[in-house]
C-alpha cells in the first residue's frame, strides 16, 4: 500500500509517462499525416496516450488487491487495438488498403504501453525505429517501391479477332471482365476490362486508339 504522499508522487510520474506517450504518438502520427493517411496525428497521439493510461492502471491501479495479475489489462489492450485496426482496412478496386495504417496503430499502442510501464528508452527508441522504417520504405529505391495497378476499360467493335489484338497491344493474357452487346446496326460491341502495371499515359492511349479504329473508347482507372 502507498501512503498519500507516495501515491501523489507515483501519479505524477505516471502522468509524465502519458505525456511522453502523447509526444511519441504525435511523432508517429505526423509522419502518417504527411502522407495523407487515414489515421494521423490525433489518432496516433490519443491511441498512444490511451494505451499508456491503461498500462499504468494495469500496473498500479490494483496494487491494493491480493493476487492481482497486472498483465490482464495489457493483454486486452493488444487485442482491442486489433479490432480498431480492422475498421481501417478496406478492400477497394481489387486492392487491400489500410494494412500499414492498422499495423502502425497496433505498434503505436505498444509504444504507449512501454511508456506507461516506465520503459522510456525502449518507447523512444521504438518510435524512432518506426518512423525511420516508414521513411525508408517510402523511398524511391527499387526494392521498396510498390507497383501500382491500373485498370483499363476498353470498348471496341468485334468482327474478327480484335479481342486478341487488344491483349497484344496492352500486353495481357486475359481480360478481367468481358461483356458483349449488340449495336443498333447489329454489330457486336465488346466492353472489356484489364489490369496492368504499366501506366498508359493519355498520349499513348490516343495513339493506340488512332492505330486501331475498331476501338471506340478507352478509360483508365488508377488503383492505389
Amino acid at each position: 500500500m502507498f501512503t498519500t504522499a507516495e501515491s501523489a508522487i507515483l501519479e505524477l510520474e505516471t502522468l509524465v509517462s502519458i505525456l511522453l506517450a502523447i509526444l511519441l504518438g504525435f511523432i508517429i502520427g505526423f509522419e502518417r499525416k504527411m502522407r495523407s493517411k487515414e489515421a494521423g496525428i490525433r489518432t496516433h497521439a490519443i491511441l498512444c496516450a490511451g494505451a499508456a493510461l491503461m498500462m499504468v492502471v494495469s500496473k498500479y491501479g490494483f496494487s491494493d488487491a491480493e493476487n492481482f495479475d497486472a498483465s490482464r489489462i495489457a493483454a486486452q489492450v493488444v487485442s482491442g487495438i486489433g479490432f480498431l485496426g480492422v475498421g481501417i482496412i478496406m478492400f477497394r478496386q481489387q486492392e487491400v488498403r489500410g494494412l500499414t495504417t492498422a499495423a502502425g496503430l497496433w505498434t503505436t499502442a505498444g509504444v504507449g504501453m512501454a511508456a506507461g510501464a516506465g520503459m522510456y528508452v525502449l518507447a523512444t527508441g521504438a518510435t524512432l525505429l518506426i518512423v525511420l522504417m516508414q521513411l525508408l520504405f517510402h523511398t524511391k529505391l527499387k526494392p521498396f517501391v510498390t507497383k501500382k495497378t491500373y485498370r483499363l476499360n476498353i470498348v471496341f467493335k468485334l468482327t474478327h479477332g480484335e479481342d486478341s489484338i487488344i491483349k497484344d497491344v496492352f500486353g495481357v493474357l486475359h481480360f478481367y471482365s468481358f461483356r458483349v452487346r449488340a449495336d443498333e446496326d447489329g454489330s457486336s460491341i465488346c466492353e472489356a476490362s484489364i489490369f496492368t502495371n504499366e501506366m498508359f499515359r493519355a498520349e499513348r492511349l490516343i495513339e493506340i486508339r488512332n492505330d486501331n479504329p475498331f476501338i471506340i473508347s478507352i478509360e483508365r482507372i488508377d488503383a492505389y
